[in-house]
């Protein structure tokens, strides 16, 4: 039986109790044993979370030990899976650029607050984890992210669709879902979630949520299958 560990915390407006229920509820469905933690210190441990298959962010802002974003970084980097939703994993730690650098993304603004009508273009042929699926509606925050360019994205969204500032800027498509790699690790990011109804209002949210999370837990059985270790992206150089 593979095992997940899930940090929830920090602002209560993004649900984390509700969210983190419902990914263990995804997981144990298949065949995952789950713990759930309110706190930080979860992740002091790094022969503990070695050990892991996934470990599923549901944490928003606040500030973090910068061991123990060093003891995650490492565990990712040997194969241990990460993933999250919205702020609880990419507006996560702010002042933590290493945090920032390992998940992918950070966001920065959601113009028009709360309940935005706006459409997740499915990126077709990006990836098995989206296939079968068709574009959704969302009436949610519209999560502006500034992103790594290395990552993977398997949907997106078009900005503007409210005035602001960024509105006197070109039409883009914002990444909205995406997976990286850190090391032998997979990193997994979905940016809807802000209240844990969207899974229910957003079927498709749901289902790209439960795909994201198991792909990032094969990152370790994979590696090991492959003779793969972290081993060979050590670096002694000061990185932060």
């Amino acid at each position: 039986m593979k095992k997940a560990l899930i940090f929830q915390g920090g602002w209560d407006g993004h649900e984390p109790q509700l969210t983190s229920k419902r990914f263990a509820g995804m997981l144990e469905k298949n065949d995952y044993e789950v713990e759930i933690f309110d706190t930080l210190e979860c992740l002091r441990d790094l022969d503990k979370l070695m050990e892991l298959d996934l470990i599923v962010a549901c944490w928003t802002g606040g500030q973090i030990d910068g061991a123990l974003t060093r003891n995650v970084c490492k565990a990712v980097g040997y194969g241990v899976g990460l993933a999250g939703c919205h702020g609880g994993m990419c507006d996560s730690f702010r002042n933590d650029t290493e945090w920032q650098f390992m998940t992918g993304g950070q966001w920065v603004s959601h113009p028009g607050g709360d309940g935005v009508e706006y459409t997740v273009n499915i990126r077709r042929g990006s990836s098995p984890l989206i296939e079968g699926l068709e574009d959704f509606q969302v009436k949610s925050e519209h999560y502006y992210l500034h992103v790594d360019p290395a990552i993977e994205v398997l949907a997106t969204t078009r900005f503007p669709l409210v005035n602001y500032y960024h509105a006197s800027n070109k039409v883009i498509d914002m990444p909205v879902i995406w997976t990286k790699y850190w090391g032998c690790g997979r990193v997994f990011y979905n940016s809807l979630g802000h209240h844990d109804d969207v899974f229910v209002n957003s079927p498709n949210a749901a289902i790209l949520m439960e795909r994201g999370m198991l792909w990032a837990g094969e990152g370790k059985a994979y590696a090991k299958a492959n003779g793969l270790s972290g081993d060979k992206y050590q670096n002694n150089a000061k990185m932060y």
